[in-house]
């Protein structure tokens, strides 16, 4: 996904944050809440905010924080929409560019690429958010109840009464 197409995006130069240390906090407006929510395919997120912490030095940043919104989904059992609250804890490594040059893309520990001295925190606030939310949201106090079936009940005898009657 290029910058101009991620809905949240909040580009921070490396070179301004303090030496060794320094804070960034990302908050989501109504709108890329909106365009977010459209692109993650649920109801809603509203109140999204991104705190971050960053050390290290430059050649190296970590970025640790928390990713945190509210988030308006469709149960998967009842289909009735309901809001849940999403805290996602963010550890991150970042590194510039030409010091990825020759890695394998299969080494375990890779540092994200610093891009033109700047980290979006924007698209890091919305791909932890992403990681936040249930794949399958159930509704509190929503119970999925298995339909129990007869001994006779098997898959096939359904396609035996569609058979015809040999005479």
């Amino acid at each position: 996904m290029s910058a101009s197409e991620t809905p949240l995006s909040r580009w921070v130069s490396v070179a301004r944050l303090p030496p060794g240390r320094g804070a960034v906090t990302v908050e989501a407006t109504p709108a890329e809440c909106a365009a977010l929510a459209a692109d993650f395919k649920i109801q809603a997120i509203r109140d999204l905010v991104g705190r971050f912490a960053v050390a290290g030095p430059t050649r190296r940043l970590v970025v640790t924080g928390t990713v945190e919104g509210t988030v308006t989904l469709v149960c998967t059992v009842s289909l009735e929409p309901f809001e849940t609250k999403v805290s996602e804890p963010v550890e991150v490594a970042f590194t510039d560019t030409d010091r990825l040059a020759g890695t394998d893309a299969e080494d375990a520990d890779i540092p994200d690429p610093i891009v033109g001295g700047r980290i979006d925190f924007g698209l890091l606030t919305a791909e932890f958010l992403a990681l936040g939310i249930d794949p399958y949201p159930r509704k509190p106090g929503v119970v999925f109840e298995e339909v129990q079936l007869g001994e006779d009940a098997k898959p096939f005898n359904v396609l035996r009464t569609l058979r015809p009657e040999e005479p």
